[in-house]
């Protein structure tokens, strides 16, 4: 039995992730953590990390970026390996994950879902072909009116895809409102879009001379994502130091 603790248990996707871990056999939520108790949650629910004293072998993250500080140190302090899910970190943030991946094993990816990390394998291919022949890469997202960050981390992880797969040659843009000049054929347009209740989508947009070609993703639920995350609890717990992605996880089931 994998023992869960869930932190940011009281949001969206922290009752999603609660949801498929109630249909899940081998896994199991000790505990909670967060400011806020949205109902009755099966498991017992903390305001603070220290209050915990239920032992967990992994730790799910669904939180927002002003925590991530604290719960480093936790899962630093009580060599606990944890699945970062919270998106919108700081370059000093993402400097600290990786520091402290060196000492206990931490999975932190943009998307949890398995269809956007194929996505991501999928626009390198095309960037190889289309933008070595001249085709624009422009990615548009959207989400809905809540979400904090923008981009949202899936936009930026497809834009780092790209970008790889061309040598790293591309820089990024996010606002032409105040840019009067024609478009530079080094640039990765990124776009967000916010309203309503859009779960996630996200369009990578290769435009070339009289033809488009379009590589789409869309969520129509949180629960891909929660479950997703279950997943990669799964395959976190019981490893050694290191920073793992969610291709890690795909390869362990292939």
């Amino acid at each position: 039995m994998v023992r869960i603790l869930l932190h940011g248990c009281g949001g969206a996707m922290g009752r999603a992730v609660t949801d498929i871990v109630n249909g899940t056999d081998g896994v199991e939520i000790v505990a909670g953590v967060d400011l806020k108790q949205n109902g009755e949650s099966g498991y017992p629910v903390y305001g603070s990390l220290s209050d915990v004293t239920e032992e967990a072998d992994v730790i799910v993250d669904f939180a927002a970026a002003p925590a991530v500080d604290g719960l480093l140190r936790f899962a630093e302090a009580k060599a606990i390996p944890l699945v970062l899910c919270t998106t919108g970190l700081s370059e000093a943030q993402l400097a600290r994950v990786r520091e402290c991946a060196g000492r206990v094993a931490i999975l932190r990816s943009a998307n949890m879902s398995l269809g956007v990390n194929l996505l991501l394998k999928l626009v390198q291919d095309a960037a190889k072909v289309l933008a070595a022949s001249g085709f624009d890469m422009e990615i548009v997202e959207k989400h809905h009116n809540r979400k904090l960050d923008a981009p949202s981390g899936t936009a930026l992880a497809l834009a780092d895809s790209l970008n790889e797969a061309m040598d790293g040659a591309y820089h990024y843009v996010y606002d032409r409102h105040d840019r009067h000049e024609k478009r530079d054929p080094k640039e990765i347009g990124i776009s967000a879009v916010r309203g309503g209740s859009i779960v996630g989508e996200h369009d990578v947009i290769f435009a070339g001379a009289d033809e488009v070609v379009t590589i789409s993703h869309t969520a129509y639920s949180r629960a891909i994502f929660a479950k997703g995350a279950v997943e990669a609890a799964v395959f976190l717990a019981g490893k050694g130091a290191g920073l793992y992605s969610m291709a890690d996880v795909i390869a362990s089931q292939s």
